[in-house]
């Protein structure tokens, strides 16, 4: 009787189905202890036009499911930490190579032996298992366990695999037409090499130029960032390679300009994971079809093949290199539960195939029910075997972690100086500690202390969105007192601040014997934060390299390894390395705190003959996308004190950090670590429930 009523056509009624599968699955595959991508793979199963028929395979959820397929490969590469990366690059192109060989060397004989296909075909079967989809990517994220070792050797070896076995399809394609020659070849070259050279070299430059010159309202940026990856997805078969390839070089290649921690990635990983994501997979659930077991003996045979083949191997890859690479038996599962499941390249391969008269449709049929299979033991994998992961990664991070709690403030003048001050923060944040940021007004106790707590209020109410756009919780407060400076010193006091965070202008003081500000040198005198004063002049996202410059006045101890590890976490986000410019002697004194002051960045340095010549040195050696740091010292004489603001006088195009450490003294630092115990436990954070999900198990950075 509703037969008349399916397939479903109005695209309003098509969309709060979905809306309603996306509310509801998840909840009911958490009842059953498996994955809520299990769950839309099935309903696309239930509801499409092989089963119940509810709804079409249209080409809208065909677009869809293929923006999702580019979004999973995109942010994969993007979510890529470059430092792991590169300090496991050779774990990826191992993986890479065994679980492309195996599957490849295995299923090329089997297919031609107890198949009977010809060479060809069995060469472009082969490939199919070789192949893989991050289809379980998103588990491992809301595990917070990307940046582990095994799932960074993973999804580097995802594109080793897939550039290979996509390769293979276009040999074999080429073949079946009669057009594999030297020219052939020499096509397919340079064609890659010219692809991947303009990716890797245009896009970053591309995208430096212009988010320095759109609007920071998150919405330019985010349209560029689209236009990018689907413009090199467009061009991959230009290359000869298949969109995924492209999506996931542009995610490699955007890295750097993207920080994990801000609001832009934010976006990006929300739309992917409410909206495309889903699509994609209810997309690939429509494909299967139960009825294929009722195909005969052949159907059955090849079935049993592929799934065999493709499980096997892929398997054995992940032990060969759980054994050569020493991973733990819970990482070398989720390196098997996130190279198993097969769905776009294999359709792709199976598809051209077809065309080519190289299959027949038992291979369809058996393709299909092995995505099914594969699609759906991929995530439980990684479901059941990634929180042993991510228990072991917090338990390593948290016997490394040093220092005291994080709880970083945030002086705010007025909204305008606000959107730089707040990226600065959200880079210092560890969001391991789920510790929201602290946004304070501090305002003058004289005849306008009313107009300015009413506009200082109002300016907080809309900072907050700033917070909110990064998915980061967000406290606001106002403090009065006789001066900016006490008053914003006073806050400090009262939420047991570990940073304070503020925008400075550079303006040289007007007399009363100042030296950075009356303001500003109130806090310099507070020795209990980790003062950070920051002029930006460029997006920081832009950033290629810090420049860190070290007085001799620096001594060893604590007020260092704090100034230090500021600017090595700011550079650990940015993926920017830091260049530390200090006397031969300073260098030689401090090196061994500098390097091992936490978290780990991307170090080198440069001698400079006095600190009279840092001018110089900035001049010669920066250039304006390099972020300026120095370290502070409490203390010191006049001229020293004065350096920053004549570097920031000589560099007026430069963005600029001056950090000053914490020197509290021991004594001190049991009684603030008590008194934190005791405000944490009277009050928790507020966190957003998104944040919940992304953080509650990723490990503390070191």
């Amino acid at each position: 009787m509703f037969a008349s009523f399916f397939p479903i056509a109005d695209p309003i009624v098509i969309f709060a189905i979905v809306a309603c599968l996306l509310l509801v699955i998840p909840f009911a595959m958490e009842k059953v202890k498996m994955p809520g991508l299990v769950g839309l793979l099935l309903a696309g199963a239930l509801l499409g036009p092989n089963a119940f028929h509810v709804l079409e395979r249209d080409q809208s959820f065909i677009l869809l499911g293929n923006v999702g397929l580019i979004f999973i490969m995109f942010t994969a590469a993007l979510e890529v930490d470059l430092g792991v990366f590169k300090k496991y690059g050779v774990h990826a192109i191992v993986f890479g190579a065994l679980t492309f060989g195996l599957p490849q060397g295995a299923g090329t004989p089997g297919a031609h032996y107890l198949l009977g296909y010809g060479w060809p075909a069995a060469a472009l079967m082969a490939s199919i298992f070789a192949s893989h989809t991050l289809l379980a990517y998103p588990v491992a994220s809301r595990l917070g366990i990307t940046k582990n070792r095994a799932v960074t050797t993973a999804v580097g070896g995802t594109m080793v695999t897939d550039t290979a076995a996509l390769l293979v399809l276009a040999v074999v394609a080429g073949m079946a037409k009669g057009e594999v020659n030297e020219a052939f070849w020499w096509r397919l070259g340079v064609s890659l090499l010219i692809y991947v050279s303009v990716i890797f070299f245009g896009l970053p430059k591309l995208g430096r130029w212009l988010f320095r010159r759109v609007p920071e309202d998150g919405v330019a940026q985010f349209a560029f960032v689209l236009a990018a990856v689907f413009v090199c997805a467009a061009l991959s078969h230009s290359a000869g390679v298949e969109p995924i390839v492209g999506a996931f070089l542009a995610g490699l290649a955007l890295n750097r300009l993207i920080p994990h921690n801000g609001a832009l990635m934010s976006r990006i990983l929300f739309t992917g994971d409410a909206i495309f994501v889903p699509f994609f997979l209810l997309s690939v659930g429509m494909l299967l079809d139960a009825r294929v077991l009722f195909g005969g003996a052949r159907t059955w045979m090849i079935m049993g093949f592929m799934i065999g083949m493709v499980t096997v191997t892929k398997f054995l890859a992940a032990e060969a290199t759980r054994l050569l690479l020493r991973f733990e038996k819970a990482e070398a599962r989720v390196v098997f539960g996130l190279s198993v499941p097969q769905a776009a390249a294999t359709l792709a391969a199976v598809m051209v195939g077809f065309d080519l008269e190289l299959f027949d449709e038992s291979v369809v049929n058996g393709s299909i029910m092995m995505i099914l299979v594969t699609c759906t033991l991929g995530p439980f994998i990684v479901q059941k075997y990634g929180p042993a992961v991510s228990a072991r990664e917090a338990k390593a991070a948290e016997s490394e972690q040093v220092g005291p709690r994080q709880r970083i403030l945030v002086g705010l003048r007025d909204l305008v100086s606000a959107q730089p001050v707040v990226e600065i923060a959200l880079l210092l944040r560890d969001a391991a500690q789920r510790q929201p940021l602290y946004l304070v007004h501090a305002a003058r106790d004289d005849e306008k202390l009313t107009e300015n707590v009413a506009k200082g209020e109002k300016m907080l109410h809309d900072a907050v969105a700033l917070c909110s756009a990064a998915d980061v919780p967000a406290e606001t407060s106002t403090s009065v007192d006789d001066s900016i400076g006490a008053a914003l010193g006073r806050s400090n006091k009262e939420l047991l601040g570990s940073h304070l965070v503020l925008d400075w202008d550079c303006t040289p003081p007007k007399g009363n014997g100042a030296i950075l500000g009356s303001a500003i040198d109130d806090l310099v005198r507070v020795k209990n934060v980790t003062l950070v004063l920051t002029r930006n002049r460029h997006p920081v996202s832009t950033t290629r390299k810090v420049t860190l410059a070290i007085p001799p006045e620096a001594t060893a101890g604590p007020s260092l390894d704090a100034a230090v590890g500021t600017v090595k976490r700011i550079a650990q986000q940015l993926g920017a390395p830091v260049e530390v410019l200090s006397d031969e002697a300073t260098w030689q004194r401090l090196e061994r705190g500098v390097e091992a002051a936490k978290p780990s960045a991307k170090l080198s340095h440069h001698p400079l003959e006095d600190w009279a010549s840092l001018a110089q040195a900035l001049r010669d050696r920066t250039t304006t996308s390099d972020l300026l740091a120095i370290v502070g010292v409490r203390g010191a004489d006049a001229a020293l004190a004065r350096t920053p603001l004549d570097i920031a006088a000589r560099f007026p195009d430069a963005s600029l950090t001056v950090v000053y450490g914490d020197e509290t003294d021991p004594e001190a630092e049991k009684a603030k670590k008590a008194a934190e115990a005791d405000l944490d436990a009277a009050s928790a954070p507020v966190v957003s429930p998104l944040q919940l999900v992304r953080e509650s198990q990723r490990p503390p950075s070191t």
